[in-house]
């Protein structure tokens, strides 16, 4: 190997957490895919018990036990194999709501979401996030769930502030409820750090039901996820699930 090359890989992780910020969750390891998978909890489900994380059977940390509706938990390290994770209520006896069984992966991060399911109290969704993000990359990264059980179908738009929205094209077009775009198993889109604005409308036309002006950090890792304002169709709001910035989950005002 050449010398240049290997002082390049030698001073590689340093100029990228500069470049990072050192987030816990935006590493070397993280970009090269070296990192353990990473796991988060987010409760989705209006008007259920709290609720808590287990893997195979094992109660997990106190981030994700004992958690509230539109609570969310920050990424924890996994171990490379096969588990399957359950929701369970908070309560005594506890009940479990939803599982879900998947292989992890290096270098992968992934979203449980508990959310309402038509015949039970709770589906748990996966959402498998591969990371891929540019070595010296510091776009932010967006990714969109819907868990609005009363809107069926959302076209999202993140413009520029005051855009032009007849103008515009969707960012996310007709997210189902139930459904991350882009879907699970691929990458979030990349922004440019700054201002934008987020409006929400009914799928395929200009009508909006949540509108928020909002300032995205460079390297933020950001799943916004609608949930529902009140049970009339379309009456949303939007939580800002943060991977390793602040709180969490934050909820967006429509202006």
């Amino acid at each position: 190997m050449k010398t240049s090359l290997k002082m390049l890989l030698a001073f590689a992780p340093a100029l990228l957490i500069a470049a990072c910020g050192g987030s816990g969750d935006d590493s070397f390891d993280d970009r090269a895919d070296l990192a353990d998978p990473k796991v988060r909890l987010l409760h989705a489900v209006p008007l259920a018990p709290n609720i808590s994380l287990f893997r195979n059977d094992v109660a997990q940390s106190a981030d994700v036990t004992n958690m509230p509706y539109k609570g969310a938990s920050k990424y924890f390290d996994d171990s490379t194999d096969t588990a399957r994770w359950d929701v369970r209520t908070a309560t005594s006896p506890a009940a479990t709501v939803g599982s879900v069984s998947f292989d992890a992966r290096r270098g992968t991060k992934y979203t449980l979401v508990a959310v309402p399911n038509a015949g039970s109290l709770t589906e748990v969704v996966l959402i498998a996030d591969p990371y891929n993000k540019g070595l010296t990359s510091d776009k932010a990264r967006v990714r969109m769930f819907n868990a609005a059980f009363n809107a069926a179908s959302l076209d999202v738009y993140i413009t520029s502030p005051g855009a032009d929205l007849a103008a515009a094209s969707p960012t996310f077009s007709a997210v189902g409820y139930k459904q991350a775009q882009p879907a699970s198993g691929s990458d979030s889109i990349e922004l440019n750090g700054g201002s934008y604005q987020l409006r929400l409308t009914t799928a395929g036309s200009k009508t909006v039901v949540f509108n928020a002006t909002v300032d995205v950090a460079n390297n933020a890792d950001w799943l916004l996820t609608t949930v529902p304002g009140s049970v009339a169709v379309n009456d949303v709001k939007v939580l800002v699930v943060k991977s390793d910035e602040g709180a969490p989950a934050t909820e967006l005002t429509s202006q």
